[in-house]
């Protein structure tokens, strides 16, 4: 990967990171259940898409 490359997966990796933070700290602020839910299956999803992200480093 070029040094460009590079850089635009780090900042993927850190977007995908605060917004899994951002939808975990909302789920457990939530009191809806399908909100809560919602906020959670979020979280687990920009977890996945972290993953994937770091899998390319």
């Amino acid at each position: 990967m070029t040094p460009k490359e590079i850089l635009y997966v780090e900042d993927a990796l850190g977007h995908a990171q605060f917004l899994t933070q951002q939808c975990r700290e909302a789920a457990g602020k939530l009191q809806d259940k399908t909100l809560k839910q919602q906020a959670q299956q979020l979280a687990e999803k920009n977890q996945q898409i972290f993953g994937r992200f770091y899998s390319l480093v």
